[in-house]
């Protein structure tokens, strides 16, 4: 084996070990950013009340229970993705809407993982890094949108007259609207990692390539 070749398989192994490992941890970290998703979407804690409000309660992007004032334990709860017209907003509407898409883009993106074994892996990273900025992007707009409703009668009723759009009067953030803000940044990492990885294995490819030109035409001239 020429000296060239066997510098190229050297860095081809060393790449491949690191780049697996890198890949694993991507692959691992998109799952967790798929359960992000899908516990934001889900559960109805994006506000909810505080010590001032004048009714106990909490509301996710179409759920959400409102108690009794001078009650701590009955509460009403409605709203539900499947009838839209249950959700008291049309802001709340919209940002279900693109958080859902986020979701369904992330899943599709997991379910890429498949491709893997039959296509070109920086293909493969490439169309995973555009849907993971696809559904960051999507989650952006539900994150953005949804203070928009704060000025509905229903979301007025429980956290006072202060409240408007984007102003929560006396209610506070809860735990999903923060985690949903956390799972922006981590999309927005994972798909800056797949593109880099998706480049480093182009990049690896024509390295390859130029070696074996330049071996084959070396052993023709001898």
């Amino acid at each position: 084996m020429l000296p060239s070749q066997e510098a190229s398989k050297l860095y081809h192994d060393n790449y491949m070990r690191n780049s697996r490992a890198i890949g694993v941890l991507w692959a691992i970290f998109t799952i967790c950013f798929a359960i992000i998703n899908v516990v934001v979407f889900i559960q109805p804690y994006w506000i909810g009340d505080s010590v001032s409000t004048p009714k106990p309660g909490y509301f996710g992007l179409f759920h959400y229970c409102v108690g009794n004032e001078g009650s701590l334990k009955e509460f009403t709860c409605r709203g539900s993705f499947a009838d839209f017209r249950s959700i008291p907003s049309g802001a709340f509407k919209a940002a279900s809407f693109f958080v859902l898409l986020s979701m369904v883009l992330i899943l599709g993106c997991i379910t890429c993982f498949a491709l893997f074994f039959f296509c070109n892996t920086a293909t493969v990273y490439k169309i995973c890094a555009w849907m993971q900025l696809l559904a960051a992007l999507c989650l952006v707009l539900g994150c953005m949108i949804f203070p928009d409703g704060w000025d509905s009668e229903t979301v007025r009723d429980m956290c006072g007259e202060k409240t408007g759009k984007y102003s929560l009067g006396d209610c506070s953030v809860r735990w999903a609207y923060i985690l949903a803000i956390i799972g922006i940044l981590n999309a927005l990492i994972l798909s800056f990692l797949a593109f880099v990885l998706g480049n480093r294995q182009n990049d690896l490819l024509h390295e390859e390539l130029k070696t074996e030109n330049k071996d084959f035409v070396g052993t023709a001239r001898i």
